[in-house]
């Protein structure tokens, strides 16, 4: 099995490309790989399947082999990928995932601009408990004896994004993992504690449904950018301040898109000589 190790601002994948026919499932390995001390080691593990033309199916696994519908940073870490070994042509893909279509575009710079496409607002969508046909900006939380009120939103997977004074006061391994399994959340939730320096920067942290606390999460900097705009606490184009780095969203409102640009690296490439 051949792999290559990337990262998107310090969120790190495994990728691997499968055959149109392949039946391999992967998931059995995933939690081995991802594995820092006894395997590769990442947050996870993206599977790269060509479908036609310019088309290509992107499947995401957690560190601890579940399956998210989204990966913000993976999709940048994959359109490079097909660019630099030439899979498809032009500069612009179209990315299938279990969440939606994504289309990553390589830059001239290298760096990855997404059109991640329309946030989902509606509980329904998300999803958040309660009635499905209303949005989700107020939907109220309690961790460790301590009460937020989070703006959830779907970029492809949930996020339910907390507004917060300071950022460093933040008790992120503490918080995380409750508000992650909050009974409110179906299927369960990646949570995002921001602190708003100017209407066009913020800084975020964020604890990563099923991978724990991450340097950086494209989609939840997507969901922070709409909940940013949409609260009126931010403009429409924000730079993200991650534990890893920059990304810069824009909520379009000419389409209603959300695009998100960013970098992407690969760390090395091998050859899996051992069954994990």
């Amino acid at each position: 099995m051949k792999i290559s190790k990337w990262h998107g601002l310090g969120n790190d994948f495994i990728l691997t490309e499968l055959s149109k026919s392949s039946s391999f499932d992967i998931r059995g390995t995933v939690e081995r790989l991802c594995d820092r001390h006894f395997g590769v080691g990442a947050d996870g593990v993206v599977t790269i399947r060509h479908l036609s033309g310019n088309a290509f199916e992107m499947r995401i696994y957690n560190a601890d082999g579940t399956e998210p519908e989204m990966c913000g940073n993976a999709t940048r870490c994959v359109g490079l990928y097909i660019k630099r070994r030439m899979l498809a042509r032009g500069d612009e893909f179209e990315l299938r995932t279990k969440g939606g279509i994504v289309r990553p575009k390589v830059l001239e710079n290298g760096t990855v601009r997404v059109d991640m496409g329309e946030p989902r607002l509606l509980r329904g969508e998300i999803p958040v408990a309660g009635n499905p046909a209303e949005q989700a900006r107020e939907v109220k939380l309690r961790a460790d004896g301590r009460d937020f009120t989070a703006f959830c939103v779907s970029m492809g997977n949930p996020h339910a994004v907390i507004f917060v004074p300071d950022i460093e006061a933040v008790e992120l391994e503490k918080w995380g993992p409750v508000l992650e399994c909050d009974p409110q959340f179906p299927k369960k939730i990646n949570v995002e504690f921001v602190e708003v320096r100017s209407p066009g920067m913020v800084r975020m942290r964020v604890w990563e449904r099923g991978c724990g606390i991450t340097m950086a999460c494209g989609t939840g900097s997507c969901a922070t950018a709409v909940a940013g705009h949409l609260s009126g606490r931010t403009g429409s184009c924000v730079t993200v301040l991650l534990d890893g780095g920059e990304l810069l969203v824009e909520h379009s409102a000419a389409d209603n898109h959300v695009y998100m640009t960013g970098p992407a690296v690969e760390v090395f490439r091998g050859e899996l000589v051992e069954k994990i």
